[in-house]
């Protein structure tokens, strides 16, 4: 494994290589968990190939960003553990049901990956009142743009907006954006690459709405798996994602499946 500096390497764009070269960050604060350290390996998915890189990286517990996908690699802890929801067998609990009556009046449109000023203006408002400590905070509209658009494989953009009075008669929502999603088409799922919201509507809970929804568009396309990225024992940022099962958790012995 090659080693390198993060600020070096993660702005780096490469030529498809028939083998691809893996990098180590240096260790970092956990923004997980208090008092640890992190560290990331991490390649460059880009040219012909990365769909296909994409897909099997995925499945092997990495994520993508823009065009690095990467994965935890601390070396005296293994908290975070790579999650997807198995489609096919999941039922809402009746929490979970509430959340979808409360939402009746969004309608989400999928698009190609293109970004937006209502698109960044949101991402702003969610960032400053959820993340405002976070490494994401200083993004400008460039950054976003960037985020959204540099892909090398099969990503969309779902945007849910409120329902309007025309939305019977065009099949659209043309209310203002509440969320949105960056959402990457696997074989075997979609992956929620990242999503953000109206930090105002509390009362939706629209992160796990938009989680419901992703899970009724990969059974309806026939796909088994919906790809949530992370979950971190002890990190109540992460806690949410224990709530959809039944699920697969990648362990050291492969996926096991988690009811």
């Amino acid at each position: 494994m090659q080693r390198d500096q993060p600020d070096e390497s993660l702005g780096v764009t490469s030529h498809l290589r028939q083998t691809p070269q893996f990098y180590l960050t240096a260790p970092s604060p956990c923004p997980y968990l208090p008092g640890k350290e992190e560290r990331k390996v991490f390649t460059h998915i880009v040219g012909k190939r990365a769909r296909d890189m994409n897909e099997i990286l995925t499945q092997g517990g990495f994520r993508r960003s823009q065009t690095i996908a990467y994965r935890p690699a601390c070396e005296n802890c293994r908290a975070c553990v790579s999650v997807r929801v198995l489609v096919r067998e999941f039922e809402p609990s009746a929490n979970l049901k509430r959340v979808l009556r409360r939402n009746r009046d969004i309608v989400a449109l999928a698009a190609p990956n293109r970004p937006s000023s209502e698109q960044y203006a949101l991402f702003r408002r969610y960032l400053e009142s959820r993340h405002a400590d976070g490494g994401m905070v200083d993004m400008t509209v460039l950054d976003y743009a960037m985020m959204v658009e540099d892909s090398h494989v099969e990503t969309r953009i779902v945007e849910y907006r409120r329902r309007s009075l025309d939305t019977a008669i065009d099949g659209r929502g043309q209310g203002e954006a509440l969320a949105v999603c960056l959402t990457d088409v696997l074989s075997d799922g979609l992956s929620m690459v990242y999503s953000f919201y109206d930090p105002e509507e509390t009362d939706r809970s629209l992160g796990t709405y938009m989680i419901l929804d992703h899970i009724a568009r990969a059974r309806a396309a026939g796909l088994p798996y919906l790809y949530l990225g992370y979950w971190v024992e002890g990190s109540p940022k992460m806690h949410y994602k224990a709530r959809f099962r039944p699920q697969e958790r990648l362990l050291p012995q492969g996926w096991v499946r988690v009811d």
